[in-house]
């Protein structure tokens, strides 16, 4: 199952937080949300569709999410868990940590903010570039 959701790139973008990645619909952004790629997403974690957030509200549910502008593109690998509310009307976020809130996408990433190339995040400080966001979710096949 997969989802796209499309945002713009902000002036104020750094990503350089070691443990979270976020995107929000937020217009606006100060430079102390380090974790922020990304503005004005088209949906928070509220919009996703039913199947996405079935899959990843199990501790079965993997994920991966993919930004992608200009010519480059990041791919953060996650896990669900059947504490995730996915219930944020704004923000979506996905962390390296287990730790869960309504903002949460995935936890145990492997990768996060700080991670992706500087070439790249020369785009997503560019509020004229647009950015695409695909959420893919499986089910972990039980052994």
């Amino acid at each position: 199952m997969s989802f796209v959701i499309t945002a713009r790139g902000h002036r104020a973008v750094l990503s350089t937080h070691p443990t979270t990645l976020e995107i929000t619909t937020d217009r606006s952004l100060t430079t102390r949300a380090d974790c922020v790629v990304a503005v004005e997403s088209s949906h928070g974690l509220a919009d996703l569709p039913s199947e996405v957030k079935r899959i990843l509200s199990s501790n079965l549910g993997r994920g991966i999410l993919i930004l992608k502008v200009g010519d480059h593109a990041f791919t953060v690998h996650a896990r669900g868990s059947q504490a995730l509310t996915l219930s944020h009307p704004r923000d979506i976020v996905v962390r390296r940590s287990g730790f869960i809130s309504e903002r949460t996408l995935m936890v145990h990433s492997d990768k996060a903010a700080a991670d992706i190339p500087r070439a790249m995040v020369k785009l997503l400080q560019n509020p004229e570039e647009e950015i695409s966001i695909e959420i893919h979710a499986s089910l972990q096949a039980q052994s």
